[in-house]
């Protein structure tokens, strides 16, 4: 059994880590697009560095544009980069039994070689913000994603089998193989394999299922879980059967989970079809968590039940739409560094 755990996300942090968008199908086909997804990055960094220190990896073709929409105590640090989602192209930050900082470093290639991604530079990134990070580099051959990941700090984690399982990830492994792996490099002494993730997601261009739009832990034995509420989406029927297979689970300490639905925003379509608009797919950061909303009759109520979820945090909001008209959220984009000893 490894050394090395994977903190909860709650867990006192050091730093937050994201990239800033780069050329490509994130910025979009107009100088309007661009500034929409310059413009929410940059919102949550904004929002993150009010708790915490924050760095964001810049291109260095995008120096001046990034100072224009960063505050200027986020710290920039310069990279290539094909895309933006740190916490796909990101390490995993794990702390060893002396409280000694590691950074896995997944393989990362285009989340299952899909024809439309690339990676040529972002797969290089984990090993340099490892090396700034001053971590100790842990490479891995699991094909993985932070976003394909949650956990509870003490030894919990919940992985998707579309995703871990995925032929274009890791053709070949078992269950069993990937379960070793993940306990050599986060500790997992307990791997939850859910199902499956949201429709939109199972899409073309999305992850083909990551947890971390799906569930995640805010406290030991404790599970909040999208619930789309609406039967005319077809994530009513996935929510319906995401929620009563972890009903059926424990955690690794043996405890029935206290399962806190979360809804949906109200909101089902958008130009592409079927939204994954989720808030489940939030932050935690030193006293506070940075949520997605969505101008929805629904994100009052929501923000209520994280705040409930982690009590003595405040809650900061951000509207995520364009976020999620690129595939993902705002957990997506950060990736925490936890603070070590």
């Amino acid at each position: 059994m490894s050394n090395w755990r994977m903190p909860a996300e709650t867990a006192r942090q050091e730093r937050l880590w994201m990239a800033f968008p780069a050329a490509g199908y994130t910025l979009g086909d107009t100088a309007e697009e661009a500034h929409a997804a310059r413009s929410v990055w940059a919102a949550v960094a904004n929002a993150a560095v009010e708790f915490e220190p924050v760095t964001v990896v810049v291109d260095p073709a995008d120096v001046g544009t990034a100072a224009r929409y960063l505050d200027p105590a986020v710290e920039v640090l310069t990279a290539e980069l094909n895309d933006a989602w740190m916490r796909d192209i990101g390490p995993t930050f794990v702390l060893d039994g002396g409280g000694r900082l590691g950074a896995v470093d997944w393989v990362f290639n285009g989340w299952g070689a899909q024809d439309w991604a690339r990676w040529d530079k972002d797969s290089l990134i984990a090993a340099e913000v490892a090396g700034r990070s001053g971590a100790h580099h842990l490479v891995s051959g699991l094909v993985n994603e932070g976003g394909g990941i949650q956990v509870d700090g003490e030894g919990t984690v919940l992985v998707t089998e579309t995703v871990q399982l995925d032929p274009g990830r890791n053709p070949g492994l078992s269950k069993a193989e990937i379960e070793a792996e993940l306990a050599r490099t986060i500790g997992a002494t307990h791997v939850i394999w859910v199902p499956r993730g949201l429709t939109r997601d199972s899409e073309r261009f999305g992850t083909r299922g990551h947890v971390d739009i799906v569930a995640t832990i805010p406290s030991p034995g404790t599970l909040l879980v999208h619930s789309q509420q609406n039967p005319a989406h077809p994530d009513f029927d996935v929510s319906r059967e995401i929620i009563s297979f972890l009903s059926s689970t424990k955690d690794a300490a043996g405890r029935e989970w206290d399962i806190i639905e979360v809804p949906a925003p109200e909101t089902l379509t958008d130009p592409e079809g079927f939204v994954d608009y989720s808030y489940i797919n939030h932050v935690a950061v030193n006293g506070g968590v940075i949520a997605c909303t969505f101008s929805d009759p629904n994100d009052e109520k929501a923000l209520r039940i994280l705040a409930d979820a982690y009590p003595g945090r405040r809650i900061v909001g951000i509207d995520a739409r364009e976020l999620f008209a690129r595939g993902g959220g705002i957990h997506c984009i950060t990736q925490q560094q936890p603070a070590a000893s």
